[in-house]
């Protein structure tokens, strides 16, 4: 009797051989599964943080259950959506550990590979599909949020900068630590507005990351900002995209240019760092810090906590429309690849609506003029 890790490959050699047995079969087969679907992932190109995701939750599933793949159920799936470790969970995540263990069963069922034949030789059951129409989430809705997420008005936007400027005055005016940090984090905040950007976007983002528009010559290089890390789709490699700066936003350049040619420079990053928000411990800053100095900011400036920095991007997208810009333009700045994500963004405020109807009605009311 042997005991060893099994490839796909040598295990079905293996179990074929009449004299050779597993010590562990169930562990070394379910092992050996794991193995040849991410070796199956790699093949469709999808990412290393993706393949990590989908078999951690497929082996957490297994590890709940109790059970190995043969003999899942989709009263499992039902039970393991239920009581999942207790955590409040989102349709979205949902959705997506239902997409795991479904992707491994249709795996382990597809005829061009030999798991049914091994499972059914070695252990007399065969996997079956247990994730179905009934008992996953589906993908009905186009906005599955919490209805209190909103956009800022104009008026919150100017309040949580204004915040921010008014701690750095106060670092700087009493000598105290930090004044830098705080320059950084208030340019950071105002970044993800005036570019629409998600958080992993803007903390990725590189010194050389900053561009020219040709259009617009006396921006300099902070006419346009080049986006690497956009959210990737269907599990395949970040998406990129070039966001212009519109001229509604061009306060935010003499801020940049401080930050960039005054202010970084003072953290000694090196010259191996190339990160355009760096620490005083001259790293990369993290996404989990920008979310808690959002935080801060906002709770110091009396904003409601229904406002998250999400809700920078809501904003953008949403004032971009006020502004007059052409959906398809505004899509295209915020990387949707649909239309319908990009109109799930826009709240329009009543005073916008107030004066497009004003216009329609004056409009109206001339044209009839015109007819008399």
């Amino acid at each position: 009797m042997q005991d060893f890790e099994a490839s796909p490959a040598a295990l079905r050699l293996i179990t074929s051989a009449s004299n050779v047995a597993l010590a562990n079969p169930e562990a070394q087969v379910f092992s050996a599964m794991i193995d040849g679907w991410r070796n199956q992932q790699l093949s469709r190109g999808l990412r290393e943080q993706t393949i990590r995701n989908r078999t951690a939750t497929v082996t957490r599933f297994r590890d709940f259950v109790d059970k190995p793949p043969w003999r899942w159920t989709v009263a499992d799936v039902d039970e393991f959506t239920a009581q999942s470790g207790g955590r409040t969970r989102t349709l979205s995540t949902m959705r997506a550990n239902h997409g795991s263990i479904r992707g491994f069963c249709d795996y382990l069922t597809n005829p061009l590979y030999d798991w049914m034949e091994i499972c059914d030789r070695e252990f007399g059951e065969v996997p079956s599909q247990v994730c179905l129409p009934w008992n996953t989430v589906a993908h009905r809705f186009e906005f599955e949020g919490h209805g209190k997420r909103r956009p800022f008005t104009y008026d919150e936007i100017e309040r949580l900068f204004d915040t921010a400027d008014a701690r750095v005055e106060l670092l700087v005016s009493s000598g105290r630590k930090g004044a830098l940090g705080a320059l950084r984090d208030a340019q950071l905040l105002k970044t993800v507005y005036a570019f629409g950007l998600r958080r992993t976007e803007a903390v990725m983002l590189d010194t050389v990351d900053l561009h020219h528009n040709a259009k617009m010559r006396q921006w300099g290089r902070y006419g346009a900002v080049h986006v690497r890390w956009a959210k990737a789709a269907g599990g395949g490699a970040p998406r990129r995209r070039t966001v212009l700066l519109v001229p509604e936003f061009d306060w935010w350049v003499p801020g940049m240019q401080q930050w960039l040619e005054q202010a970084r420079a003072r953290f000694a990053p090196g010259d191996d760092l190339d990160a355009l928000w760096v620490t005083e411990r001259r790293t990369r800053l993290s996404a989990g810090y920008l979310d808690r100095r959002f935080a801060e900011l906002r709770d110091e400036a009396g904003l409601s906590k229904d406002l998250t920095l999400h809700s920078l991007r809501h904003s953008y997208v949403t004032h971009l429309l006020e502004f007059g810009y052409a959906d398809r333009f505004v899509q295209e700045q915020v990387g949707h690849m649909h239309a319908s994500t990009t109109s799930i963004y826009a709240s329009v405020s009543s005073d916008y609506k107030n004066r497009v109807l004003a216009e329609a009605l004056k409009a109206l009311i001339e044209g009839e003029a015109d007819d008399r």
